[in-house]
């Protein structure tokens, strides 16, 4: 009885196999690059969204020094980072007595910033 020999190259990849492992590379490397698209997008809009929130920080103290009175006279802009914000202030008076005032700022264009404080009606003596 004589054996048939079944002689088969399987010592390496076939070429579909190689196909295949590049096109899955290849949506990998896509998503990577996706994401680091959207990374640089978020982190290049933080600057705007931090000197918002310092205009409004900076209204706040100024109310908290001059009380919120005198912080009605205070400008509805401010120039800040080469950005022109506008500052809205909404007062309402509270039962202990202070002010609470929610301060706006915006710009068009750009993301904003709410901050609420509450401040003495005049400055301290």
């Amino acid at each position: 009885m004589q054996r048939k020999l079944d002689i088969r190259n399987d010592a390496g990849i076939s070429l579909i196999e190689l196909v295949v492992a590049v096109l899955v590379l290849s949506i990998g490397v896509i998503a990577a690059f996706q994401s680091l698209g959207q990374a640089r997008l978020v982190i290049g809009g933080e600057m705007p969204r931090l000197l918002a929130h310092n205009v409004a920080l900076n209204r706040a103290a100024e109310l908290q020094i001059l009380g919120a009175a005198a912080g009605a006279g205070l400008p509805g802009r401010v120039l800040a980072g080469g950005i022109e914000w506008q500052v809205s202030v909404e007062r309402a008076a509270t039962e202990g007595g202070f002010v609470e005032a929610r301060i706006r700022v915006t710009a068009p264009g750009q993301p904003g910033a709410v901050y609420i404080v509450y401040a003495p009606p005049e400055p301290a003596r």
